[in-house]
């Protein structure tokens, strides 16, 4: 099955419809993801299939719980799921991607230019430096962010860079309620509680997406730097 007709068809099957441009701007971006992987190994997904289900729609689980033109920032960007596919459903959005890899820093510029995303940038840089830079501390409405860390750690990551009320997105998997289980320290001390949790099945794989919700300011000392967050979790 041709690209254009196999993104449409399992889109719509999971609720979401794209049109003819974001079907294409999803096409430029898989042949870039392919082109791009021979050379510095992005994604172990490569079947057209597989990267449809398992990046491309993965991806967009939290469309619907995003509101237009929101900031987000995407930590651990990796080939830029999710942030991407999320700007391509919704251009009003205004995204930050950051990842301390310059290889894949470097696609994710070409994926912007290629599919001329406007609102949008991508930084080299690790959570913990950038969270101390006044123009992006406590300024996003919400983290998105997917296969970078256990939740404990990815809460000190992402947590400092939400506006208060706004909401760190995690994509999870099976084991959710550990996850959840071992962050609540982490939870309780960076000001904010677990809002939600959204449970999918897709394509009979089971995806969990913790909302956890800023409820007051971050302490000024986190996220610590110097790896500690992985090291030393919360």
């Amino acid at each position: 099955m041709d690209f254009k007709t196999e993104i449409k068809n399992v889109f719509l099957k999971n609720k979401i419809q794209l049109n003819e441009q974001q079907i294409i701007l999803f096409e430029k971006y898989f042949n870039l993801l392919i082109l791009w992987n021979d050379k510095i190994n992005l994604t172990t997904i490569t079947k057209q299939n597989e990267v449809i289900i398992k990046h491309f729609l993965d991806s967009c689980l939290t469309i619907n719980l995003i509101k237009d033109n929101s900031k987000i920032i995407d930590i651990g960007a990796g080939a830029g799921f999710p942030s991407i596919p999320l700007k391509i459903l919704n251009p009003t959005l205004e995204v930050v991607l950051i990842d301390s890899v310059n290889k894949k820093v470097n696609f994710i510029n070409e994926v912007i230019k290629t599919l001329d995303l406007s609102n949008i940038k991508v930084f080299h840089y690790r959570a913990e430096d950038l969270a101390y830079k006044n123009e992006y501390r406590e300024n996003f409405d919400y983290v998105v962010s997917r296969a970078v860390a256990a939740l404990n750690v990815l809460c000190e990551y992402s947590i400092p860079f939400l506006k208060v009320g706004g909401k760190l997105l995690a994509y999870k998997s099976i084991d959710y309620l550990n996850e959840i289980n071992l962050a609540k320290n982490a939870i309780i001390v960076l000001n904010s509680k677990v809002e939600d949790v959204l449970k999918l099945n897709i394509e009979n794989n089971e995806r969990n997406i913790i909302i956890i919700k800023k409820v007051g300011k971050s302490p000024k000392k986190y996220p610590r730097q110097k790896n500690k967050p992985r090291l030393l979790p919360l």
